[in-house]
Formats: C-alpha cells, sequence, structure tokens
C-alpha cells in the first residue's frame, strides 16, 4: 500500500514538471551576450568594458537599441555658414597654380633681358598656406608648390615651439642676374624663377627671428637648422649660413634638379 502511494505521488510530480517545462531550450547565454549584459555605455553609445580594471572598446550589439540620439554635429547658424562660404570663394578666387594653400597673383610669361632668363608661366605669390610673404614674390608653379609642401611639412612645426609661424622675410626672389652676382658666372635660378631668398621668420607675437642672427643663438638655432635640413628634397639646392660669405644672411631655395639628388649646404 506505502508503495503504491509513493508510486502515484511520484508519477504527480512528473506530470506537473512536465506541464511547467519551457518551451524552447534553456542554452547558455553566448560570452558575448553575458559580456554585454555587464557593460555600460558611455556618452558616444560604444559599449565600454572593465573586467579586470582594463577598459574595451566594443561595437554596440545588433540588438541593443542604440543611444538615444543622433550623433551628429550642430547646424551652424545660416549667417555663419554665409560668411564661411564668402571667405572660401575669396580664397578660391585668389588662388594660383590650383591650390587654396597659394595665394598670389596669376602673371603669365614674364621675359628676360637677356635669352637665359624669364619665366613661361609665373605667379606673384603673396601668402603661402597662411604664411604671409613680406614682398609678394615672382617666382613659377614648381617653386611654389615646393615652397608649400616645406612649408607644412617643416617651417610650421619647427617653429611651433616658438609660438607659432605667420610670416618669411623675402630677401629676393625673381630677378634676371648671374650666380650671386658674379661677373661671368652662368644665371642665376633667380633669373629664371625657380629661386626665393628668406632671411628671417616672423612669430605669432610679432617677432622676428633673423637667420643671421638666429642661426648660433641657443633659443633658435634648434628650430632654424631644422628647417634648413627639411627643405632638401623639396628644393633641388639649399644654401645657408655654413654654405658660403654670400649666404650666412639668408636661405636660398631653388627647384634646380641635380643628378646627384639634391644639393643642400
Amino acid at each position: 500500500m506505502r508503495a503504491t502511494l509513493t508510486l502515484l505521488v511520484a508519477l504527480a510530480v512528473a506530470g506537473t514538471a512536465a506541464a511547467e517545462a519551457p518551451k524552447t531550450s534553456l542554452r547558455p547565454l553566448s560570452r558575448a551576450t553575458e559580456v554585454v549584459a555587464r557593460a555600460e555605455i558611455d556618452p558616444l553609445g560604444v559599449i565600454v568594458l572593465q573586467p579586470d580594471q582594463s577598459v574595451v572598446r566594443l561595437a554596440i550589439a545588433a540588438s541593443f537599441s542604440g543611444p538615444t540620439a543622433a550623433l551628429r554635429p550642430f547646424v551652424r547658424p545660416p549667417a555663419l555658414e554665409h560668411k564661411a562660404m564668402a571667405r572660401k570663394r575669396k580664397r578660391a578666387k585668389g588662388s594660383v597654380c590650383g591650390d587654396i594653400a597659394l595665394q598670389g597673383t596669376y602673371i603669365g610669361p614674364v621675359p628676360g633681358r637677356i635669352s637665359a632668363c624669364g619665366i613661361d608661366e609665373a605667379v606673384r605669390l603673396r601668402s603661402v598656406s597662411g604664411v604671409t610673404l613680406s614682398q609678394e614674390a615672382l617666382m613659377d608653379c614648381t617653386t611654389a608648390k615646393a615652397l608649400k609642401k616645406w612649408t607644412e611639412r617643416t617651417a610650421k612645426p619647427a617653429m611651433a615651439r616658438l609660438g607659432g609661424l605667420t610670416g618669411y622675410r623675402v630677401a629676393a626672389h625673381y630677378t634676371c642676374r648671374t650666380r650671386n652676382n658674379q661677373p661671368g658666372a652662368k644665371v642665376s635660378e633667380h633669373g629664371k624663377g625657380h629661386a626665393i631668398d628668406i632671411s628671417g621668420f616672423q612669430l605669432k607675437n610679432g617677432q622676428i627671428v633673423s637667420v643671421q642672427e638666429g642661426w648660433n643663438a641657443a633659443r633658435y638655432s634648434k628650430a632654424l637648422r631644422k628647417m634648413h635640413a627639411g627643405a632638401c628634397g623639396p628644393f633641388g639646392t639649399v644654401l645657408g649660413p655654413n654654405a658660403d660669405r654670400f649666404h650666412r644672411d639668408h636661405f636660398h631655395f631653388d627647384t634646380a634638379r641635380h643628378r646627384s639628388g639634391s644639393y643642400c649646404r
């Protein structure tokens, strides 16, 4: 009798368990789901995990609803937008050599007083990558683009620790003459629109750092020497205070190309 009663109770429990069983298999959660469940959401809507005190960033899970607001920039006021567009059009209008970073005036052919001088397609450059020239410089586009490359890659970074570069003191640009004005010498690259001489650099505070006085000065020597070395590549010829007596007070840059590569002294 007792055995029969025990059997009936067991069958009743089994039937109840079967009736309450889940309709789907209780599979364990995947590692990613478990991790996401323990994650927090940072302000940018990115899941941030901190297992063992280290931060891990994951893409938002497909099932996650995402941030409550769209991550898009604020719309600028119409007046500010119109002003920015007008400034951009003005800069584009004043650009030369097909580059908005080169501001100046297109001149065209410049004949020389002798056959070895002259420029086929000249521009009068007044600023390069936001750096103003102390006088507008006449040159060809190859030289203007080399000046831009050097300005952005070397000159600006070199002067950043001194407060920032805003201007070049131009000592010479196009002029039909011989090299170093020496009688009987070959025509200078200046006479072909391939060269520019820079004697100093203006900082944002208005200070002028001259090549002659700063070359061996403790405060400016490192920056000036970095600028001189960085010009070797964008320009074919780079001359400075250590080259000869003719270049003690300025950097000479020109785009003449030499078989052995850039000539830098």
